[in-house]
């Protein structure tokens, strides 16, 4: 039995660390001043990519892109996650929808 309990928690342990080691890449932006930082981020093509955006500004945002198919409230101060792809190499545009003029910015997928 003890045998068998040892196996089964191999079983967990690398079926754990594969996951982990799959895991998404992951981009980080920042809207402050009503501005994306960086305005211009890069990812693998074939890959599912987590963008986790931070809003430290005191008014709430959306982010949105038609390219990526993707619209998503930022609260004031809050974070939150969006997951991408797997895209194709290209240039594929997002924006604050509140701030349009200022809060834009690119997700560059790269072979």
């Amino acid at each position: 039995m003890d045998f068998l309990i040892r196996i089964i928690s191999l079983g967990i342990l690398l079926a754990l660390g594969s996951r982990a080691a799959a895991a998404e890449p992951e981009i980080r932006l920042v809207l402050k001043g009503h501005r994306f930082d960086p305005a211009e981020v890069t990812a693998p093509a074939g890959q599912k990519v987590r963008l986790v955006i931070e809003n430290q500004d005191a008014t709430p945002e959306e982010f949105e892109s038609y390219a990526l198919n993707r619209e998503k409230i930022v609260p004031a101060g809050g974070k939150i996650v969006v997951y991408v792809g797997p895209l194709q190499p290209g240039r594929y545009e997002f924006f604050g929808e509140f701030n349009a003029k200022t809060a834009r910015g690119w997700l560059v997928v790269q072979p």
